[in-house]
């Protein structure tokens, strides 16, 4: 191995670019990932509101099922039953809506690993500065 001592500024500059270069290119690297992931959690988020959409759907088509049966039967169980079975499915559509949007909110997208490590890289860069 060369003595760091004994390398000319010039060589000193070149592996400085060149670790800086690298950090940027991992950094890069590192929020690609990142991003992709988030994007992939939001294409689950979507399919969760979709879900809720359809189930809506059906719990309005239940509700108003139970509705006409219930006034043309005039308080006949079966009415009473479908009118349940449409609360049900409102509920459960309400939950899913409630989690998929949470989900696509922008904080939970943004990369924010990748934001910690460059503030840490540039706190080591920045300390390694200050001692010198």
């Amino acid at each position: 191995m060369s003595d760091p001592s004994k390398k000319s500024t010039t060589d000193m500059l070149g592996d400085a670019l060149n670790h800086v270069s690298a950090l940027v290119r991992n950094e890069v690297d590192l929020a690609r990932a990142e991003v992709s992931e988030n994007l992939n959690r939001a294409g689950v988020a979507i399919g969760l509101i979709a879900a809720a959409a359809i189930i809506a759907l059906t719990s309005l088509n239940v509700l108003s099922a139970a509705l006409v049966a219930a006034l043309t039967e005039a308080g006949i169980d079966g009415g009473w039953s479908a009118l349940i079975v449409g609360v049900v499915l409102a509920i459960i559509a309400f939950v899913l809506l409630g989690k998929g949007t949470n989900d696509l909110k922008l904080s939970s997208l943004a990369p924010s690993r990748t934001a910690k490590n460059v503030q840490r890289d540039a706190n080591a860069v920045k300390d390694a500065y200050d001692d010198k």
